[in-house]
């Protein structure tokens, strides 16, 4: 068990319902028997009035917080009775919130709105692009539907031979260990648009490749049992397919530098959008990432009040 194991799992609480995500969240806490942290942020006050600390509208939207809060504990202590759980509410931009608190946890896990992709980037109210990309944890975006899982269990995770991809095999060969669930690579391979191209052999190149890159990857899971494919595409469509009755599709992410769209990258924005699974977008790691955190809170930020 990593280090990252033992740090909470943080869900994002919105006023809307998010029964599915709040759900997912709880049993993977359970799961990997660590604490539950709720996390609700409201938009700070856009200007103040002398002497007038809070508006009205701004003590409403405190008020519309703190009951969901409270709805998502309720439901939380009926399906896991004797889960530790934690409520915090700050005041900033939501997604602000969920990335200062990706840095003392070891899963950060949204509801998806499907909202289209210019709203997704420019909404204030939208978390997933924006959290997914800058995150110092794996996040998992949960759609709204409840579906059925395959049997037997099974993540798809995204291979091209790059950084990100291979933190993401890791990250699904971890997971699947813990689960008792099968992996699948799978490396997508997209004709070009305009010329010829000889594709048996741009296939067995793929092959190779994919060979490559996760060779030796299973050696530290063993019992895990790892498939291989090499699919024909695009591989936003390719991997939502693939993965329709997986645990989760599991991908990379580009890179820490850049705007917001850089740093996720172009095939995990587009299984936010497509993907009937969760989504689990990993950051690039660098040696000693996340080793050694405090796990008391930041700085700034309200302590969570303990409950359960």
């Amino acid at each position: 068990m990593t280090t990252i194991r033992r740090l909470p799992v943080v869900v994002g609480i919105d006023v809307q319902d998010q029964g599915v995500a709040l759900d997912w969240a709880a049993d993977e806490a359970a799961r990997r028997s660590v604490p539950l942290r709720l996390l609700h942020a409201v938009l700070p006050v856009a200007h103040h009035v002398r002497g007038v600390s809070e508006t009205a509208h701004h003590k409403a939207l405190r008020r519309l917080g703190d009951e969901a809060l409270a709805r998502s504990l309720q439901r939380v202590r009926e399906r896991r009775p004797g889960l530790e759980v934690t409520t915090t509410t700050s005041d900033a931009n939501p997604a602000q919130a969920l990335v200062r608190a990706s840095a003392r946890a070891g899963l950060v896990v949204l509801g998806s709105r499907r909202l289209g992709r210019l709203a997704a980037v420019l909404s204030a109210a939208s978390t997933t692009v924006p959290v997914s990309a800058n995150a110092a944890c794996p996040v998992v975006v949960v759609p709204e539907a409840r579906r059925t899982v395959g049997q037997p269990p099974c993540l798809v995770v995204g291979v091209d031979g790059s950084a990100s991809a291979a933190a993401a095999l890791a990250h699904a060969l971890d997971d699947a260990a813990s689960r008792a669930a099968t992996v699948r690579a799978v490396w997508v391979w997209q004709p070009p648009l305009l010329g010829s191209v000889d594709e048996p052999a741009a296939i067995e190149s793929c092959r190779r490749q994919l060979h490559e890159a996760t060779e030796g990857r299973s050696a530290t899971h063993p019992d895990v049992p790892l498939g291989r494919a090499v699919l024909r595409g695009h591989p936003v469509e390719v991997l939502a397919q693939d993965a329709e009755r997986a645990i989760a599709v599991v991908v990379g992410r580009r890179g820490r530098e850049g705007f917001v769209g850089m740093r996720l990258g172009s095939v995990p924005h587009g299984l936010l959008r497509r993907a009937a699974c969760p989504v689990v977008v990993v950051p690039p790691l660098a040696p000693g990432d996340r080793e050694g955190l405090p796990s008391e809170a930041r700085e700034g930020e309200e302590p969570p009040s303990a409950v359960g």
